[in-house]
């Protein structure tokens, strides 16, 4: 099989398109033939040394999401079987074999059913989905799952709405019926997050975001779902309803933070630092088993008219991938394995 392989850290030459032997599904694996693939900043970031200082493996394919079909399944799986349209989350932790390979491993509880949803769907979901649940699941008063109407009457603010993660956000917390607040840096990104379902979007750059949405929730927001903490921080603080949470999934524009402690301890504010690969198990579980949910609902699309681009690779410019995400670019890049439709 073709496989997109590294033996060593540095920047994206080190990846390479090799000939690899087709991997065996042991006791509780699942054999998947990879059709898209999904590219994360996580990705390049371990490939860069930037989150390891070594490979855990002398070799490893990069990827944790993507999207295909059952192809062959070990001794003690029953649920899946060959043929299966699936989407997997988590592909290359503490595993060696990702999903920028014609053929993946991995363990059954990490392949997901995906029913008639797009491949392109499926391998957009895996960590921008399952961190965006967790983030709209940390609230002190709120729920702990999602589904229709869980979210219904609170308010959520979603800072970079036109992120994958962000956009994942918007769409979870709209189909669970929250009100949907969204800050962007421009026209066109607030053209994206509006198309994710946002009700209401402000500009950072050229509005007064804080005036802005306190004019939407003179209450205040009930959840924050950001993208730089290290910037937001004091927004955050002006925006907050009293017992209100601020799940941080990043560290966007460096690695420290200084909060303003006195307005946050006055709200009894939550601030949850979120890293979906060490979260657990139970909550992974139930952020998948909600996120297929939502997509069976049709709640997750992808694509310009659902409010992120797709920008797509072959496989054998997996590299050139991985710098666009690395880029900064605007939308969900993917990785063409193989068509199977």
């Amino acid at each position: 099989m073709r496989a997109v392989v590294y033996s060593k850290l540095g920047d994206s030459s080190v990846l390479e398109v090799a000939e690899r032997d087709l991997p065996t599904p042991h006791w509780g694996e699942v054999r998947v033939r990879m059709a898209v693939a999904g590219v994360n900043p996580t990705d390049w970031k371990f490939r860069a040394g930037a989150t390891a200082s070594e490979l855990p493996f002398d070799e490893v394919a990069p990827g944790q999401d993507g999207a295909g079909v059952v192809d062959k399944v070990g001794n003690g799986v029953y649920d899946l079987k060959a043929g299966d349209r699936v989407w997997v989350f988590l592909a290359q932790h503490d595993r060696p074999l990702g999903t920028a390979t014609e053929y993946t491993v991995l363990p059954q509880a990490r392949v997901v059913r995906l029913g008639s949803a797009s491949y392109d769907v499926g391998a957009s979901l895996g960590v921008p989905a399952m961190t965006a649940h967790r983030a709209l699941t940390v609230h002190e008063d709120g729920p702990d799952r999602l589904s229709p109407e869980s979210l219904e009457g609170r308010v959520v603010l979603v800072t970079g709405g036109a992120g994958a993660v962000g956009h994942a956000a918007i769409q979870l917390a709209v189909w669970a019926g929250a009100t949907v607040i969204s800050t962007i840096s421009s026209d066109e990104k607030a053209a994206l997050a509006t198309a994710a379902g946002a009700h209401h979007v402000t500009n950072y750059r050229t509005g007064e975001p804080a005036a802005e949405i306190k004019a939407i929730a003179p209450d205040g927001v009930d959840l924050v779902v950001d993208v730089a903490i290290i910037q937001n921080a004091d927004l955050v603080a002006q925006v907050l309803k009293p017992r209100g949470a601020v799940s941080a999934y990043a560290n966007t524009g460096g690695t420290e933070v200084t909060l303003p402690v006195r307005p946050l301890m006055a709200l009894n504010a939550r601030l949850q630092f979120i890293l979906l690969y060490t979260v657990g198990e139970e909550a992974l579980l139930a952020a998948a088993d909600d996120v297929a949910t939502a997509v069976a609902d049709g709640a997750l699309e992808v694509g310009e008219d659902a409010g992120l681009p797709l920008i797509r690779f072959p496989l054998e410019e997996t590299a050139a991938a991985h710098d666009a995400v690395e880029n900064g670019a605007v939308g969900k890049v993917l990785i063409d394995v193989a068509d199977l439709d």
